[in-house]
């Protein structure tokens, strides 16, 4: 009987979290940096399950972590910290290059290819619902051109 009572409790917790919290994440990575380059960018594609926004982020490799988009602005190339980037539901997002990202500052030390780094993402629902979801994601050199992972190459630094 008390193990009866043990799963029906873990049962019922597990139905009772919240789908807010339910966003995908797809092909995280960070670009490489070299000694002493204290900024790089953290790209990934998003899917939310239902309407949400991505409303902060945070790193233990940097002192300062914020979502940022990169637009044309009169002929010029800005990029600039945004306080949300909205997610409307079963429609992917693509945080890439030019566009929006994730944007790493103050890195407390070089990210080295082929390593891997720990990234907290922030949400919130259209109910004004916070959750929080942790995402280990490899470090890569940014490819020349158009690859696979989305790059642009040599095109876009930060």
């Amino acid at each position: 009987m008390r193990c009866f009572k043990s799963v029906a409790w873990v049962l019922g917790a597990f139905l009772a979290l919240p789908t807010w919290a339910q966003v995908k994440i797809e092909d995280p990575w960070a670009r490489a940096t070299v000694p002493g380059q204290k900024a790089t960018g953290v790209f990934m594609k998003l899917t939310a399950t239902q309407a949400s926004q991505l409303v902060g982020v945070s790193s233990p490799v940097a002192g300062v972590a914020e979502v940022h988009e990169m637009k044309m602005d009169n002929n010029v190339m800005k990029m600039a910290a945004v306080p949300a980037i909205d997610l409307p539901a079963g429609k992917s997002v693509a945080l890439q290059p030019g566009g929006y990202h994730v944007m790493l500052m103050d890195l407390k030390g070089p990210l080295a290819k082929d390593t891997s780094m720990t990234l907290t993402l922030k949400f919130k629902d259209s109910k004004g619902v916070v959750s929080q979801q942790e995402v280990k994601l490899p470090v890569k050199e940014m490819t020349h051109g158009l690859g696979k992972d989305g790059g642009m190459g040599s095109a876009h630094k930060h």
